[in-house]
């Protein structure tokens, strides 16, 4: 006989109670989580799965990075999963026929999806061998990165120009949808060191071409896209300035001492009667032109993080009662301010999207622009009224649907009634 199951954890719940719980999700669900996926799992090729790997490195931590695809899954699979799980983004790489990569950028549960197609990218592993320094990647993944979008928005043009290849609230929806990739940041609460990474979008702004100059047939080909991203990802690093980078190289020789594969970073003064002349020398320590700081960083002042000793309450009442006896007050410690050198160290992986269209719902709805496809207003018209009759179906479907669910319960519950009656006699 098979041994009977003793419940070990029945009482979690009811500690924590169902008011605490429903907190917790409401205030997980506020911050945005999303899903790098790979539709079709290896096949898009060794290549783009990289890619996917270096997109879901940057959007950490609210990213599900450790994701196993497979070729069985569907796009009804992930968003069934989305809703649980609190996922508020999804996106989808795939390699067409032709062998073009695309990415599609949804917002669950309702849309809408913005299509890209990637015309170029790079690895993260490409651009640090191009780097003479290249930063691994330490706690700056702990946090998400501080979004900088430029050239989102484009200028009002005149009344009399000709229409503008992507509308005004066009604009409005890819710069909302990328600012809601990832949490807000506010200025008051947030803390700096909490910031470590930067991830820049920038936009190619296609140029106008002027009435009285119209572009060379040569030079078309040339012209960006209507709607073209380049995005980057940046580690902020940052140097404290005013200090000689003689007593810089020593002060890091005496933090990494203690580790052997960096005991070589002491400096070599066997050649110096004397330490002062090694911290005194006019050339600060710099043996060629290339070994200076970049005159292109930015320098910003800000707030020494200083230790401070935190008295007992009998240990305050005795420093209070010395500082009355001298006449004086109690002066809390005043944080110095230092200057620092901001300087962006890229992480990658480089990105160029080109967008193709825009549509509603989670792939699949009404298209909302299109970028090689134009309209008529009686085509427009004409397929308004084919999304109309669309939904009306869909709702009649779900109507029916549930009154079946409902017809199915009555006649259950009746069944249960007499089986009830019959036992009891």
């Amino acid at each position: 006989m098979a041994r009977r199951r003793v419940k070990k954890r029945t009482h979690v719940g009811a500690r924590n109670g169902p008011t605490n719980a429903v907190s917790a999700n409401t205030a997980a669900s506020r911050i945005p989580k999303s899903m790098v996926i790979r539709i079709g799992a290896g096949e898009v090729g060794p290549s783009v799965s990289q890619l996917v790997k270096d997109v879901r490195h940057m959007m950490e931590p609210g990213t599900a990075s450790r994701l196993k695809e497979r070729r069985s899954n569907r796009l009804r699979d992930y968003t069934t999963m989305a809703g649980p799980l609190g996922v508020s983004h999804l996106l989808l790489f795939s390699r067409s026929t032709s062998g073009n990569t695309n990415l599609r950028l949804a917002i669950t549960p309702r849309g809408p999806t913005l299509h890209f197609r990637i015309e170029k990218y790079s690895l993260c592993k490409d651009i640090q061998k191009s780097q003479k320094h290249p930063k691994a990647g330490g706690k700056e993944y702990l946090s998400p990165p501080l979004l900088v979008m430029n050239n989102f928005t484009t200028p009002q043009p005149p009344e009399n120009s000709p229409p503008q290849p992507v509308p005004k609230h066009l604009e409005s929806l890819t710069t909302s949808i990328f600012q809601s990739l990832f949490p807000p940041i506010y200025p008051q609460t947030t803390p700096l060191t909490s910031i470590r990474r930067v991830l820049l979008l920038d936009r190619d702004l296609p140029s106008s071409p002027s009435p009285t100059h119209p572009p060379h047939p040569s030079s078309q080909t040339d012209e960006p896209a209507s709607y073209t991203l380049n995005l980057r990802h940046y580690a902020i690093s940052t140097k404290r300035t005013g200090v000689s980078r003689s007593l810089r190289r020593l002060h890091a020789a005496e933090t990494h001492l203690r580790h052997p594969r960096t005991k070589h970073a002491l400096p070599n003064l066997h050649h110096l009667p004397d330490i002062s002349d090694y911290l005194l020398d006019p050339s600060g320590g710099f043996t060629s032109g290339s070994d200076t700081d970049a005159a292109s960083d930015a320098e910003v002042e800000v707030l020494a993080p200083a230790a401070r000793k935190v008295l007992s309450k009998k240990q305050l009442e005795r420093v209070r009662a010395a500082d009355g006896a001298r006449g004086g007050k109690l002066k809390a410690g005043k944080a110095e301010a230092e200057r620092r050198a901001v300087r962006l160290v890229e992480l990658g992986p480089r990105l160029k999207l080109r967008m193709i269209k825009v549509e509603e719902g989670v792939c699949g709805g009404k298209v909302l622009w299109h970028e090689y496809v134009r309209k008529s207003k009686g085509e427009v018209g004409e397929l308004e009224r084919v999304w109309e009759g669309r939904r009306r179906e869909r709702d009649e479907r779900r109507r029916v649907q549930r009154g079946n669910v409902e017809r199915k319960r009555g006649e259950g519950g009746k069944r249960g009634g007499r089986g009830g009656m019959g036992r009891g006699r």
